[in-house]
C-alpha cells in the first residue's frame, strides 16, 4: 500500500516539474487552472480507488483521541495555525501587513482548489461509505479531490517559511500535519492529501514568481523583522 502511495506521489511530482497550463483566477496568480496540472483520481470503486480508501480506513481506525480533537479544531484552520512551529509572536494582531498579505493568499488558493474540486467531484471516505466511516471529524460534503487543507497548508507552509527561515522545517512539518489529519478522522484519503500537497507545492512557485507577490512579501518580512513594526502593546485579549 505505501509503495503504491509512494509512486502515485512521484508520479504527480513529476507532473509538477513539468509545468501547466494556466487559467485566470487573481491579482497574485492571475492564471492557473489545477485540472492542466493534476491528474483525474481514479474512477470510483475500481481497484486503485478501493485500495486508496482502504488506506484511509486503516488510518482512521488507528486514529489517536489527540488526533481526532486535532482534526476537529483544525476545521477551519488559520494562520495562527502555525504558531507552535513559529512561536508566540504569531498572533492576531501582532503582524496586519502578514496577517493580510496570507488572507489574499488564502483567498485565491481556495478559487483554484475548489474549481478543480468540482471538476472531479470525488467523493469523500465518509460520504461514500458511511458504514464505515461513521464519525468523521468534519461532515461538509464538498468533493474530496484535491484536499482543500492539504493545499492551503502546502501553501502557507512554504510561504511562512520565507518570512520565518530558521524555522523552516517545523513550518513545513505542520503544513504537512495540517492535511494529513483529514486521513485521520476520516473525510480524506491519503491520494487527496498528495494531490493537494503538490498541487500546493505549484502554487507556491506560481506566487513566488509574481512581482506584486514579492513586493507583498517583503514587507511582511520587514514588518516581522521590526523594521516597519507596529508598536506590540502584548497580548490581544
Amino acid at each position: 500500500m505505501n509503495r503504491i502511495h509512494g509512486f502515485l506521489a512521484g508520479a504527480l511530482l513529476g507532473i509538477l516539474l513539468a509545468g501547466a497550463p494556466l487559467r485566470a483566477a487573481g491579482p497574485y496568480l492571475h492564471e492557473f487552472d489545477a485540472a492542466a496540472l493534476l491528474p483525474p483520481p481514479p474512477v470510483l470503486h475500481n481497484g486503485e480507488d478501493m485500495a486508496d480508501r482502504d488506506s484511509a480506513f486503516q488510518v482512521y481506525s488507528g486514529r489517536t483521541v489527540e488526533e481526532v480533537a486535532r482534526g476537529r479544531a483544525e476545521r477551519n484552520w488559520t494562520l495562527f495555525a502555525f504558531a507552535p512551529a513559529v512561536g508566540p509572536e504569531l498572533r492576531p494582531g501582532r503582524f496586519p501587513k502578514l496577517e493580510a498579505f496570507f488572507k489574499e493568499i488564502e483567498t485565491e488558493t481556495e478559487e483554484v482548489v475548489d474549481r478543480a474540486k468540482y471538476t472531479w467531484k470525488r467523493p469523500r471516505p465518509f460520504v461514500d461509505d458511511p458504514a464505515r466511516f461513521a464519525d468523521p471529524g468534519d461532515t461538509r460534503r464538498t468533493p474530496g479531490y484535491p484536499s482543500g487543507h492539504s493545499t492551503r497548508g502546502t501553501v502557507f507552509a512554504l510561504i511562512l517559511a520565507e518570512v520565518f527561515p530558521d524555522r523552516r522545517a517545523a513550518i513545513l512539518e505542520k503544513g504537512r500535519e495540517i492535511g494529513w489529519v483529514r486521513v485521520e478522522i476520516g473525510v480524506h484519503t491519503p491520494l487527496d492529501i498528495y494531490a493537494g500537497r503538490v498541487l500546493g507545492q505549484a502554487l507556491a512557485r506560481v506566487f513566488l514568481a509574481d512581482p506584486a507577490f514579492q513586493r507583498d512579501l517583503a514587507a511582511a518580512k520587514a514588518e516581522v523583522s521590526g523594521k516597519d513594526l507596529p508598536l506590540d502593546t502584548g497580548p490581544r485579549l
